[in-house]
Parts: structure tokens; C-alpha cells; sequence
């Protein structure tokens, strides 16, 4: 699982499409590792617009894929629209290494029925994003 944290919130994606939270705030809770990717010049007022277009447009609920529009596929779009910079390939490039493997192969129809949204946060729109 992998999310953004910025203007003091977590944002994350998955089968109920974009929520949010404080940052450890699912129950998955503190995360295993964080990757700094700098800082951003990006408004809080614009970030939640585009949240709210991405929100409509490619990550709603029903997009989401285990293996191909995940998580990571969102946090790497999130990344370079407020810093230019992509979340490392390490992260990015797991699941086709999992699906290279011949268990990875065997466990793909079960794991293609997988709906996962990360517990413990809010569904995101534009209005609970306001003050």
C-alpha cells in the first residue's frame, strides 16, 4: 500500500476509490518505510481540485485493478503533479514482478477479484475537503 501525505492529510486509492485520512490513520496504521519526495509549491485549494478531477475521471472506485491502476499508480500521478517526481520504480514495478513468477501466474484469478480499500479513512470529495 503506498499514499501521499500533504497539507497535513494522507491521500490514498483503492476499490472505493480516493480517500483520506491523518497520516497513519488506516488501520494498517504507521507505515513501513516513507520516502521523502520533496516539497511542493501546489496550493491546498488546487491539490483538492485536482483530487476531485482525478476523483471523477481516472481513479474512481470501480477503476481500480490490483495489478494495474492501484495504489502505486496513484500515488505516482499524485507525486509528479505537486512535485515533479516519481515514487521509486522499486514500489512502481512489484506487482508485474509478482506476475512474473509462476505463483504470482497461479494466484492471478483470485487476486484479480480483489477489491482492497485500506480501512480507517474517509471516501474524498470536494466538499470534505473545505474549511
Amino acid at each position: 500500500h503506498t499514499s501521499i501525505i500533504v497539507h497535513k492529510d494522507e491521500f490514498f486509492y483503492g476499490s472505493g476509490g480516493i480517500s483520506s485520512c491523518a497520516p497513519g490513520g488506516t488501520l494498517l496504521g504507521p507505515p513501513d518505510s516513507v520516502v521523502d519526495l520533496g516539497n511542493t509549491e501546489v496550493t491546498e485549494e488546487i491539490f483538492l481540485e485536482y483530487l476531485s478531477s482525478l476523483g471523477e475521471s481516472m481513479f474512481r472506485g470501480e477503476s481500480y485493478n490490483l495489478f494495474e491502476h492501484n495504489c502505486n499508480t496513484f500515488s505516482n500521478e499524485v507525486a509528479q503533479f505537486l512535485t515533479g517526481r516519481k515514487i521509486p520504480s522499486y514500489i512502481t514495478d512489484l506487482p508485474a514482478e509478482v506476475l512474473a513468477t509462476p505463483f504470482g501466474q497461479a494466484l492471478r484469478p483470485l487476486l484479480d477479484s480483489v477489491q482492497i480499500q485500506p480501512p480507517g479513512g474517509n471516501t474524498f470529495s470536494r466538499h470534505n475537503g473545505q474549511s
